[in-house]
C-alpha cells in the first residue's frame, strides 16, 4: 500500500499521472500522519461504522477510513482523480468509490442504497470554497447521521464553535449549534497538505443532537429571525429585524416583542443565545 503522506510519493504518482491539482476544486490533499491518527481517534469508527467521505482526492484518509470501518462510500468530483484513488486503494473490499457532485447527489437515498438506510459518520477534508454549503445541506437534510468529523478552514472551524458575544459568533454559530455539539479536534498548519493552501485549517467534530437544544414552533420562522439579526451586525436588534424586510412588522412592534420576551432593546444579535432567538421567533409570528 502505497504511503500517501509521504511527498516524495505523492511526486511520483504526479509524475506517473501527469495529474494536475485544481484550484478551483479547491484540492489540497492531506499528507500528516498526527491529523490522520487525531481525525480517526476523534470519529470513534470501528468495524461496525458506516462512513460517507466526501472528496478522497488520492485516498490518504480513504485507506485509513477503509482499514477502520465496516463500509466506505467516497464520493469524488474529479473524474482525472478516480483512476489514481482507485489504484491506491485497490486492496479494500470494503470501499465503493462514487463520481459524482456531492452537492448534486441525492445523500438520503444513497445512504439508503449503500447503506441500507443505517446511521453514518461522515468524515472528510472538504474543500473550502463549499465548506458551508455543505455542512448545512447535510444538517438541515436531517439525514441518519451520528457526527461529522471534517477537515476546514479554521476561519470557519472558530466561527462555529463560538459562542455569543464574541467576535466569531454569527448565524453559522447559531446554525450549526442547534443541530450539532461541535468541537475542534485539532489545529492544523499549511505544511500538513500538499500543495500548501493559504490559510490554516482544523479538524472540528460536529456530534448531531438527538433533539434541538431549544423548541421552536417553526424551525423555518426560527431561522429567518437568525439571518435577519445578523443580516446588520452592527445595528440593533429592532433596526436589524425592521430592515430586513422578512417581518410584517415595523420597528415599534418589534420592540413590543422584543420587551414581551425579556430582551432589551439596545441588544444587537451577537448578543443573543440560542434560547434567546426561540423567544423571538416565537413571539414575532404569533
Amino acid at each position: 500500500m502505497r504511503k500517501l503522506t509521504s511527498p516524495d510519493v505523492i511526486k511520483q504518482i504526479l509524475a506517473e499521472s501527469g495529474f494536475r491539482f485544481s484550484k478551483s476544486l479547491g484540492q489540497n490533499f492531506l499528507i500528516d500522519d498526527r491529523v490522520l491518527d487525531e481525525m480517526i481517534a476523534a470519529s470513534g469508527i470501528d468495524k461496525t461504522s458506516n462512513v460517507l467521505e466526501i472528496g478522497p482526492g488520492f485516498g490518504t484518509l480513504t485507506q485509513r477510513l477503509c482499514m477502520s470501518a465496516g463500509k466506505v462510500v467516497s464520493v469524488e468530483i474529479d473524474d482525472t482523480v478516480i483512476p489514481i484513488l482507485t489504484e491506491n486503494t485497490a486492496e479494500f473490499d470494503n470501499l465503493k468509490i462514487i463520481n459524482a457532485d456531492i452537492m448534486k447527489t441525492d445523500i438520503r437515498k444513497l445512504i439508503d442504497e449503500e447503506f441500507g438506510g443505517g446511521e453514518v459518520k461522515v468524515i472528510a477534508n472538504l474543500p473550502y470554497y463549499i465548506t458551508t454549503p455543505i455542512i448545512m445541506g447535510l444538517l438541515e437534510k436531517e439525514l441518519p447521521m451520528s457526527a461529522l468529523v471534517v477537515m476546514i478552514q479554521k476561519e470557519v472551524a472558530d466561527r462555529i464553535a463560538a459562542k455569543p458575544s464574541t467576535k466569531d459568533y454569527g448565524a453559522l454559530s447559531v446554525a450549526v449549534n442547534f443541530y450539532c455539539e461541535p468541537e475542534v479536534i485539532v489545529n492544523v498548519p499549511p505544511s500538513s497538505f500538499i500543495p500548501q493552501p493559504k490559510v490554516s485549517s482544523s479538524v472540528i467534530m460536529l456530534k448531531m443532537r438527538k433533539k434541538p437544544p431549544v423548541e421552536v414552533k417553526d424551525k423555518k420562522q426560527y431561522f429567518t429571525v437568525v439571518k435577519a439579526a445578523f443580516g446588520q451586525r452592527r445595528k440593533t436588534l429592532p433596526n436589524a429585524l425592521a430592515n430586513s424586510g422578512a417581518f410584517p412588522k415595523d420597528k415599534q412592534q418589534i420592540i413590543e416583542v422584543l420587551n414581551s420576551v425579556g430582551i432589551d432593546e439596545k441588544r444587537r444579535g451577537e448578543t443573543l443565545t440560542l434560547q434567546d432567538f426561540a423567544n423571538i421567533a416565537d413571539k414575532i409570528f404569533e
